[in-house]
């Protein structure tokens, strides 16, 4: 299926980026993240089942991650983006009356579902936004300033988690209901950017082909989507490894939501820079240098769980902060518009299913036998999947 753009007046469309900004800094403004494993072992849970309940939350999405890319690019981006935004509401307000184990993960399968109809779509929504008023050669800049947005939404909502789980650790669930909701009318105010098909919307099946196809014929795309899905995935799991470290150096609680502000705060700054840093590289200095700033993060962190070794999780977000709008442009850039939800949300459903594999392991491990190897297993397999998925790329990328 071709999709064509219909004749547009300039700039129609740059009312979504600040929609998309309050989409962004609502899911973001996270009350939870901060004390939610204090959260969990308050509720008698292990790092295992902490893992394996986010586990739950990955194979959720991987389930719906596909057709929701789909109806994201069939029944419209602003559609699926509305639901989204309804479905994580519902999954905070289930938590915020939840108790044990069994009522997390109904709770969790909701926000997964949540999660699914937002990933994919909002960045399909920008792309093509600035697409339509052509100006594409700056998504780097807008999605880099966004996740730079959430990210300091996520810094000041870790001041505001310590004060909350003063209270009570499931007070900030309460509080983050409330905020999920403010999600709802800035979806509802996007506008679709207005095309028309050359030939009927196709179906599922179609899609599938459509899919298949490209990924089989564009070496290129599908090597940026593994790379910015295995590089997404070693994200996810750090964030899920800085908690045990400020338990385990024997950080006080207070502190938690303090640094917690200061590591999003240090990804927030290097997003907003990323357009700067990719125009300064070529493609494969820039991938080397975030691979190796990634990995180091990992080793580092792993050798020295000690107060000092805070330095090195700063080392790691400042390299995440670039990762994730770089990665994500290169995707965008060898991606059809028909099918860039859906290809978005193909990195997405790889994440998922990697962290789900990946995730419990690094449990076991961090309640087995130490969180120093849980860090050193889970750099070191990164690192060798980043070079497996780019090695031969890279080659023919030189210079």
């Amino acid at each position: 299926m071709i999709y064509i753009f219909e004749p547009q007046k300039m700039n129609r469309y740059s009312g979504n980026i600040a929609c998309l900004y309050m989409v962004k800094i609502s899911k973001w403004f996270n009350l939870v993240m901060p004390v939610v494993v204090l959260f969990y072992q308050d509720n008698g849970m292990g790092m295992q089942e902490i893992f394996i309940l986010k586990s739950v939350y990955s194979l959720a999405i991987v389930a719906l991650e596909l057709p929701s890319g789909w109806m994201a690019d069939v029944w419209g981006r602003k559609k699926t983006l509305v639901l989204g935004t309804l479905l994580g509401s519902a999954g905070f307000f289930m938590y915020s009356f939840s108790y044990g184990f069994w009522a997390f993960v109904a709770a969790e399968i909701v926000l997964g579902a949540g999660h699914s109809f937002v990933s994919g779509a909002d960045s399909a929504m920008l792309y093509e936004s600035l697409k339509a008023d052509k100006k594409s050669d700056r998504y780097v800049k807008h999605e880099g300033q966004i996740t730079s947005a959430g990210n300091f939404a996520e810094a000041i909502a870790g001041i505001a988690a310590g004060f909350l789980a003063a209270v009570s650790l499931r007070t900030p669930f309460y509080f983050q209901f409330v905020v999920a909701t403010l999600a709802v009318p800035a979806a509802l105010t996007l506008k679709e950017p207005v095309m028309r098909a050359a030939t009927h919307l196709h179906s599922v099946k179609q899609m599938g082909l459509s899919i298949k196809n490209t990924l089989w014929k564009d070496a290129d795309l599908r090597t940026a989507i593994l790379l910015s899905s295995v590089t997404g995935t070693a994200t996810l799991t750090f964030a899920w490894l800085v908690q045990p470290f400020f338990k385990a150096i024997e950080l006080p609680v207070e502190w938690f939501g303090i640094l917690w502000t200061a590591l999003n705060l240090s990804v927030g700054v290097s997003s907003a820079f990323a357009y700067r840093f990719e125009s300064k590289f070529s493609r494969k200095n820039e991938v080397l240098f975030i691979i190796g700033m990634l990995a180091l993060g990992y080793f580092l962190s792993g050798f020295a769980v000690l107060r000092e070794g805070l330095i090195f999780l700063f080392l790691f977000y400042l390299a995440r902060g670039l990762a994730t709008p770089v990665f994500k442009n290169y995707i965008n850039q060898y991606t059809p518009s028909e099918i860039r939800a859906t290809i978005l949300s193909v990195r997405n459903l790889v994440i998922r299913i990697c962290f789900a594999v990946i995730g419990p392991l690094l449990g076991w491990m961090t309640d087995h036998v130490s969180l120093n190897m849980a860090f050193i297993l889970a750099g070191g397999l990164y690192f060798m999947a980043a070079v497996a998925v780019t090695w031969t790329w890279l080659i023919r990328k030189a210079g």
